[in-house]
């Protein structure tokens, strides 16, 4: 059983540690935790995760944040991976920091991101986990906010939110995403 699991963010040394590369930053210590290496191949960077009999396909998109829809569909396609077995990391402004939750379907609140890829795919079923960054920002600072660095504050929490991410990512390739949806969401 093949996974697309797919951590959104934007590509290049300016957007590194920022809110809106939540994504990378959770499959980079997922691969740095496995021993992983990613390879730069069409439209991202891959590696190929084995997990309890599952083969995980990471993937972090090179097409931006806004147009990933493009390279998740060139790899579902490139993989046979059914819909019901991609999961998208994505930060979340309308959940406080550090709040992690994982979702079957859902509008792309905002997220254009998502939003690409609900027009790519014509619907909004696929499964996320919305890594919460909070929306500490005044009016007309979404952008700066979102593609802005930590705070060291967010810094000293990050790595907690980044471990349940993988645990759910874990969970969802081995328990489904409904009884992974039980285990983590009421944290």
């Amino acid at each position: 059983m093949k996974y697309l699991i797919v951590g959104l963010g934007n590509i290049g040394s300016e957007y590194e540690d920022t809110r809106h590369n939540i994504g990378f930053n959770v499959l980079n210590e997922l691969a740095k935790q496995e021993n992983l290496t990613f390879e730069n191949l069409r439209y991202g960077a891959v590696t190929e995760y084995k997990f309890k009999g599952k083969t995980l396909i990471l993937l972090k998109p090179s097409t931006y944040v806004n147009l990933s829809g493009k390279a998740i569909r060139y790899w579902m396609q490139q993989e046979k991976i059914k819909p019901e077995n991609l999961l998208v990391i994505v930060d979340d402004l309308a959940l406080p920091f550090g709040s992690i939750r994982m979702r079957q379907k859902g509008s792309d609140a905002g997220h254009n991101g998502l939003k690409n890829i609900q027009d790519i795919f014509g619907h909004s079923n696929y499964n996320r986990i919305r890594f919460g960054i909070g929306d500490n920002f005044s009016r007309g600072k979404q952008i700066d906010y979102v593609l802005g660095k930590w705070s060291s504050e967010e810094l000293a929490g990050l790595h907690e939110g980044i471990d349940i991410a993988i645990k759910m990512i874990k969970g969802f390739a081995t328990i489904g995403a409904a009884r992974t949806m039980n285990q983590f969401n009421k944290k």
